[in-house]
């Protein structure tokens, strides 16, 4: 239905608030607002005047918005109100298009589950996201898992010390007094407000409102014990309803959906506690509760920006995706282009006053955050927040600020979820500086590593979930033991939990975060080559080929080239073309042969990245060189016969030898040392635990990552008499040994 509209001719703005009126009438009927099939019965008896349909829906939604007689249902119609209705626009339909709407119509929308709706309303509205309407939905259980102990675990722990209370008061006779405590604290229930900073289309809201809703109805059900009416309860300001939910959230559509689906579980939740009470008029209202705007920067404007032939520059939109021809998989559609624009005076955004902050901020790493946000926007967030380091995820510039907010007391507990990289360097920073603050902030509740699924396209992802409020307080670490996959969506998992002190890295004991990097070890690990282009890279044969044609291509401009793979499994035996040093004029006339090469390869991949941002243009500019060429590791390293390496993400953590001519890229930390006693420390048990400890966890897999600054930095190398060095050195000699032992047994 969406797409015929739009093929029609009009906007995907248009289309989706001509559908979410639609759907929501079908709601509207479905619980008996409109009267039973009023709605239905309209399309149908159109089905064969489908130019009848605009007119008469029109006058109906008119109707809706204001109250009174409509003609086109020959009913009373309820005031809606609520700004859905305020713009009655009903687009033409054909009867195929009619035909679909009276098939939906047909449906039961009553019982409709809001935060399943919502994501699916959301995609299906969306043109670019319609291609993802079969994938996941994040599970209702890890949304609670989250929502429970940052705002529902302290408020019902409130509500169950009032309701004693009120018990004690009742039984002493003084029921005047306990309906009082119970009335009060139902007033500060109804205005408690909760912020979802990033709310999409409101999963978080939704199910948060709900289990306020559960806590009323204890709270309702305690009054009528005590004698009191329940309908004077239900004044505007003396129930639970949408505008203690509030939203920030820069897509319109997610925005209007996000209100959408707050109203329809307020209402079920009435008609599931009142029957067929009709609630007080107008039914929706429009509170503003939503905001469509940008949660981190306020600005006074955008301008294009413009090359030097003073024509405006474009980039990939960041969002629309297509095929892959080989791999199928999502990559950039580069014909989808938006202007690039500079933002004129940003300044930090503010967020409306809250108690509580949940949600869910977009999963951005760094390096991805220009390419998906554009160079003006990344540059303008970054200038902004100078606080925040720029090689942190997009999701700390909403945890800095919540942190901000609950350490001065401004809120009493935020929680957010955010990619399991949250514990690695430059992000943990984040949660230290607020930690270690005066006032400090305390982490309440902290699951470090926890399967999800990306709503945005299906795909499995770790996540951490932390909660944290102002002052001194322990908290509640929960770890997944064990997962399986669900029968629904997600999976399953079995955690289990320890009380204590929870640290920036998310663990309780020692605290392993806060060891100091020791400069006996500075200057000693490096992470590998970023070569950045295909063409670099040859196998073993193309290596032999051109070394046979030119031998001055051998070393050190043709090498060996390992990554982790190479380290963890079998060596592939593949060679790079390592033109450090050199200018693209020696390259040129040294090695005309590498240079045709890397023109036709390297130069064209690198210069169809342009304008994406200034590294891609500096990249572009010395396109016959790696990206990051690692000048200090090659210092560090030059000389030695041999030298230390592990793979930076593997499932299992072991050091080896490879030989001095080997250039590892970037999957991989090298160490400037060839002593095997150095090599057998490294491979002990004491530094294993120590680096599972001190390292982070990446991706789907899950598998341990070394990150040398916080794994050997800080790592304190144990003094060794002579002979147990000596006998190390052998064990280290033998290790190395069966390693080349091996290689030659399986070459390839």
């Amino acid at each position: 239905m969406a797409v015929s509209l739009e093929e029609a001719g009009h906007t995907a703005e248009v289309v989706a608030g001509f559908l979410m009126r639609c759907l929501f009438t079908m709601f509207a009927e479905d619980v008996n607002l409109l009267g039973r099939d009023a709605f239905t019965r309209l399309l149908q008896s159109l089905r064969d005047t489908p130019e009848h349909f605009a007119p008469m829906v029109e006058e109906l939604w008119q109707r809706m918005d204001e109250g009174g007689f409509s003609t086109s249902l020959r009913l009373n119609i309820l005031q809606f109100n609520g700004g859905l209705f305020s713009e009655s626009t009903a687009l033409p339909l054909n009867r195929d298009q009619l035909l679909l709407l009276i098939e939906a119509a047909l449906c039961d929308w009553g019982d409709v589950e809001p935060a399943i709706f919502g994501t699916l309303l959301e995609r299906a509205l969306d043109p670019v996201e319609r291609h993802k309407l079969g994938a996941h939905y994040t599970p209702r259980a890890y949304v609670e898992r989250l929502v429970m102990p940052t705002i529902i675990d302290p408020i019902r722990a409130e509500w169950e010390s009032v309701h004693a209370a009120a018990i004690l008061h009742a039984t002493a006779g003084n029921l005047k007094k306990a309906v009082t405590e119970c009335k009060q604290w139902h007033r500060k229930l109804c205005s408690t407000r909760v912020l979802d900073p990033a709310c999409g289309s409101g999963n978080f809201l939704y199910v948060t409102l709900e289990h306020f809703k559960r806590i009323e109805g204890e709270v309702l059900d305690l009054l009528r014990q005590f004698g009191e009416r329940q309908g004077s309860l239900e004044m505007p300001g003396e129930t639970v309803d949408p505008h203690q939910f509030l939203g920030i959230e820069i897509n319109p559509r997610a925005a209007a959906i996000a209100e959408l689906v707050l109203w329809i579980g307020t209402l079920q939740w009435h008609f599931r506690t009142r029957g067929k009470v009709v609630p007080p008029q107008p039914i929706i209202r429009d509170f503003h509760n939503i905001e469509c705007r940008d949660a981190l920067i306020d600005y006074d404007g955008v301008e294009p920006v413009t090359g030097d032939d003073d024509q405006p520059l474009t980039r990939w939109d960041g969002r629309t995706t297509k095929p892959h021809p080989v791999t199928g998989r999502e990559v950039p559609d580069e014909s989808a282009r938006v202007p690039v624009v500079r933002y004129l005076n940003p300044k930090p955004a503010a967020w409306p006053e809250t108690d509580y902050i949940v949600g869910n901020p977009p999963f951005i790493g760094p390096a991805a955050m220009r390419q998906a946000l554009g160079d003006g926007y990344t540059e303008a967030v970054r200038k902004t927040h100078k606080d925040i380091s720029e090689s942190s995820d997009f999701v700390m510039y909403w945890w800095n600020h919540a942190a901000e907010l609950a350490r001065t007391g401004a809120i009493q507990r935020f929680g957010f979820v955010t990619t399991n990289s949250l514990r690695q360097t430059f992000n943990r920073r984040v949660i230290e500086k607020h930690l270690n603050a005066k006032p400090p902030l305390s982490l309440l509740f902290a699951i470090p590593d926890h399967p999800w699924v990306d709503a945005a396209d299906g795909a499995a992802v770790r996540i951490a979930m932390t909660t944290a409020s102002g002052g001194e307080h322990t908290g509640v670490l929960a770890k997944v033991t064990r997962e399986s996959e669900s029968q629904g969506d997600g999976y399953d998992v079995v955690l289990q939990e320890k009380s204590g002190v929870i640290h920036a890295d998310l663990t309780i004991g020692a605290n392993v975060s806060e060891a100091e990097q020791l400069e006996a070890n500075q200057d000693l690990s490096y992470r590998g080559i970023t070569f950045m282009g295909a063409g670099f890279v040859l196998s073993e044969k193309e290596a032999t080929t051109l070394i046979a044609q030119d031998p001055s291509m051998g070393s050190p401009v043709i090498r060996p080239l390992i990554n982790g793979k190479d380290i963890t499994g079998r060596i592939r035996n593949m060679y790079i073309i390592d033109l450090h040093g050199l200018s693209e004029k020696d390259v040129l006339c040294r090695y005309p042969n590498l240079y045709q090469r890397i023109v036709e390869t390297v130069k064209v991949e690198r210069e169809a990245k342009t304008g994406r941002s200034k590294d891609a243009d500096a990249y572009a500019k010395h396109w016959w060189l790696f990206a990051k060429s690692r000048e200090k590791m090659r210092y560090a390293t030059s000389g030695l016969d041999r030298f230390m390496v592990t793979p930076m993400t593997a499932k299992h953590r072991f050091f080896v030898f490879v030989d001095g001519t080997v250039l590892p890229d970037q999957g991989c930390i090298i160490f400037a040392n060839n002593d095997a006693h150095i090599l057998g420390v490294l491979s002990s048990r004491l530094h294993i635990i120590w680096a599972l400890q001190a390292g982070g966890r990446l991706g789907a897999g899950n598998d341990p990552r070394y990150n040398n600054s916080r794994c050997f930095e800080t790592f304190p190398f144990p003094d060794a008499s002579p002979e147990q060095q000596e006998r190390i050195r052998e064990l280290g000699e033998q290790l190395d040994a069966h390693r080349k032992a091996r290689q030659a047994a399986h070459p390839g």
